[in-house]
């Protein structure tokens, strides 16, 4: 017999679940196989029914799913140091070596290593240890922005801190870049100038320490891991440029190759700058109410459940819930929101979001490493280690790449003296021109360059994209699957109208009605109250309540007995009116509303005569017409809507919105299904609230949870979050795909075309004449590694 247990049904999900599978069949009793059930969105695990009782096979269940969940742990480390993509994949299949450890993702171009890891035979300072042993140099992120913090806030209070500063990590390397500049241009003034033979040569040389010390560590680290790349490439070709005689063209080499890593680097932390924009908006303290005090308490050291007092201008240190007092909070640094959102008792509280006016105290409802800023910044963390395809495929091709472009430099350097009959002095320099115009840098760098500047611009605008996959991904959606409830609807229903068939005035009818509901935690009867109150009314308290489940309720109000519930409750009542009133209620069924009926209720309990009829609607969100209109625009081919809600609710809404489909009377897994319908043949998005919409969000090409903040559940399904409850957030999220596809695109044609005319140029050109001298060489082989990286760079200040 055989169970299932669920998963996201991505393929990611799978490759962590196929070694703890593994681990779990060989060592189950009676469990013959398990495997990854896409098509259900499940696991599927296999028992001998013959050899197990039900309730052994059942504890068998519990045991895989106990095992499933224990590798879903993540500690996430700042990787530091200089090494090609190749060498991180390869030291993070190193890694997953390490007992415990079932799946590592690293990238030295992000900067982040990500571990996921079985809590009963590792722990984060294990796994830290182990990917120091393995050749990482790796910190745990918090350390690492703690550590950058406290370096930043030093150099700016001494000199000799601000020299520390600078003489560390890729900050050195900017400063020997300027070094081998300064040497390179003192070499070429001497050797113009008549000067010694030894001093212009010890100044190359030095040009070449300086200029070449990066490279050299990270083309040994390279080749440590089996692995050709361009640093390689870069060293040879400017020991090549010394051997035959053009020490001052390989020292413009090695400047500009490590003036292009320092440009690459200084990208990069600008893209970084949205992880630690979000550290810095986390405070260090909180004030704490004890003992009729109140002290500043380290974050790490508050308990959940303790109160807080948040101070009009503080940011707020943890997330919480409001105990005591109003204000206005600007969430836009978490959420994206424009408009500050006002808080009252019982709303949530984000950490990181600023109070406006207001004193408000604050229950703690997360610790300080759970809370919504600590979640977002990991998150943002992780999505810069984990690739997109088309930079996953240039990683594994820069290696194959790097050995054939040496094996045709060595090949040039061979045939052209020997078969062409080319002076061994010149073929030797213009296979060595040929090996720097063919080397890729720009081609390598062209897609994080673009994809890493993406995930910075969404972070600032409450976008998390949880990997450079899904930015690329995103711009290649042509169906929109939106839930109705929460997503294109507010989720919360409104009073759309009040209607007396009595002497009573509409707002008298809404009032005695209010004085009843107040006493109701239906949420009908919740929106009727809030109506109320919205309007000004006052109403005197009822008496004598009586609820009936599902049905409605009943209560005197002054001298009146009041019955107030559906239609059909009304109907099992000898009814009088109900035959008049039923046209009006279908009316108003017709258009999508539920139809509360109010009535006088007889002394003997069983006669009730229809005074009034009050309908209650989901409303649609205000942007979401415009929005369904503006993806339409961009090329989206369907817009759909899928609900739970009856077909005569969806269909006024799905008319109301615009939308080009609508399926109604959906469970959980009928999303499921119509995911998998809809994506056969086109790239579907889902967007949901990332809760009963969890297994559609992972069922479809791209999941986007909206109103994230504080959700977990929609932080772990979705591959796209939207912090905040904004739909406009969805057009400019495919827009920036689009931009970020575009810019990738013009990179790899770019450098790609660079390659290609400057490798003909340097072969052909001389057969007319005309020699492609090596400085030339250089400069369009470096200057178009700054030009791509400055391009991609653009997207962070992309706004649609």
């Amino acid at each position: 017999m055989s169970e299932k247990l669920p998963t996201s049904g991505k393929p990611e999900a799978e490759d962590s679940c196929y070694e703890s599978l593994r681990d779990v069949v060989e060592h189950t009793p009676g469990m013959v196989g398990a495997e990854v059930d896409r098509e259900h969105g499940a696991i599927r695990v296999e028992f001998d029914a013959d050899s197990l009782s039900k309730d052994e096979i059942k504890t068998a269940t519990l045991a895989v799913e106990s095992k499933l969940g224990r590798v879903a742990n993540k500690c996430i480390f700042r990787l530091d140091g200089r090494g090609c993509e190749a060498c991180a994949d390869r030291l993070a299949y190193r890694l997953e070596a390490a007992k415990g450890i079932h799946r590592a993702t690293a990238s030295y171009m992000g900067g982040a290593l990500t571990v996921n890891y079985d809590d009963q035979h590792t722990d984060p300072d294990k796994v830290l240890g182990d990917a120091r042993s393995v050749g990482m140099k790796a910190k745990p992120l918090e350390q690492a922005l703690s550590d950058e913090k406290a370096e930043r806030e030093a150099a700016r209070q001494s000199l000799m801190a601000r020299i520390r500063y600078w003489l560390t990590g890729e900050r050195l390397e900017a400063v020997f870049s300027a070094l081998t500049l300064v040497m390179m241009l003192l070499g070429f003034a001497a050797s113009k100038l008549g000067a010694s033979v030894y001093v212009y040569n010890g100044l190359y040389v030095l040009a070449y320490l300086f200029g070449g010390y990066f490279g050299t560590l990270a083309a040994y680290e390279s080749l440590r891991n089996k692995v050709m790349d361009i640093d390689l490439l870069m060293v040879l070709a400017a020991l090549g440029a010394a051997y035959v005689g053009a020490p001052f063209e390989g020292a413009m080499l090695l400047f500009l190759f490590s003036f292009s890593n320092s440009l690459q680097a200084f990208a990069m932390e600008k893209t970084r700058g949205a992880i630690e924009a979000l550290a810095e908006m986390r405070p260090q303290s909180a004030h704490v109410m004890k003992a009729g005090q109140i002290i500043d308490v380290p974050i790490d050291q508050i308990s959940l459940g303790e109160n807080i007092i948040i101070r009009p201008g503080d940011r707020v240190p943890l997330d919480g819930k409001v105990v005591e007092g109003e204000s206005s909070i600007d969430q836009s640094s978490v959420t994206g929101e424009s408009m500050p959102v006002n808080k009252k008792a019982g709303d949530d509280i984000f950490a990181g979001t600023i109070n406006q006016y207001g004193g408000l105290t604050v229950a703690v409802t997360k610790r300080a490493e759970d809370s919504t800023i600590a979640r977002l910044i990991q998150l943002v963390e992780e999505a810069q280690s984990t690739k997109a395809r088309t930079q996953r495929f240039l990683d594994t091709a820069e290696q194959y790449y790097a050995m054939f472009v040496i094996a045709l430099t060595v090949a040039l350097g061979f045939l052209l003296p020997t078969v062409f009959g080319v002076p061994l002095d010149e073929a030797l320099y213009r296979a060595i021109t040929v090996m720097v115009v063919a080397s890729p840098c720009a081609l390598v760098i062209s897609t994080p360059a673009s994809i890493l500047s993406a995930i910075g611009n969404g972070a600032r605008r409450g976008i998390l994209f949880k990997g450079g996959a899904y930015v690329e991904q995103a711009s290649t959606i042509r169906v929109v699957a939106f839930d109705k409830t929460g997503t294109l609807t507010l989720g919360q229903p409104r009073v759309t109208d009040v209607i007396s068939l009595c002497e009573l005035s509409n707002d008298d009818l809404l009032s005695a009605v209010a004085s009843i509901e107040t006493k109701s935690e239906h949420p009908l009867a919740q929106a009727i109250v809030d109506h109320a109150i919205e309007k000004k009314l006052t109403w005197e308290e009822s008496t004598s309540f009586h609820s009936f489940a599902g049905k409605g309720a009943w209560a005197k109000c002054g001298d009146e007995r009041i019955a107030v519930g559906s239609p059909n409750w009304m109907n099992t009542f000898n009814c009088e009116k109900c035959e008049e009133t039923q046209a009006q209620i279908k009316t108003l069924q017709e258009e999508g509303k539920t139809v509360v009926t109010v009535a006088h209720l007889a002394d003997d309990e069983e006669t009730v005569d229809i005074v009034g009829l009050i309908a209650i609607a989901d409303q649609l969100r205000p942007e979401s017409k415009d929005v369904v209109a503006q993806l339409k625009k961009m090329g989206v081919k369907r817009v759909v809507m899928l609900t739970g809600d009856s077909e005569r609710v969806a269909k006024t809404v799905a008319e109301e919105a615009g939308v080009d489909e609508f399926y109604a009377d959906l469970l959980p897994e009928d999303k499921v299904r119509l995911m998998r319908k809809l994506a056969q043949g086109e790239n579907v998005a889902m967007v949901g609230d990332g809760t009963n919409d969890a297994p559609a969000l992972a069922t479809a090409t791209v999941g986007i949870a909206m109103g994230a903040a504080g959700s977990d559940v929609a932080l772990e399904s979705a591959d796209i979050v939207l912090m905040a409850n904004d739909l406009k957030k969805i057009p400019y999220t495919i827009a920036l795909s689009y931009r970020t596809k575009r810019i990738m695109i013009q990179n790899l044609v770019f450098a790609g075309g660079v390659i290609v005319v400057m490798v003909l140029a340097t072969l052909f050109l001389p057969l007319a004449g005309i020699d492609v001298p090596l400085p030339l060489g250089v400069v369009a082989h470096e200057g178009g590694t700054v030009l791509v990286c400055l391009n991609g760079l653009r997207l962070l200040g992309f706004k649609s």
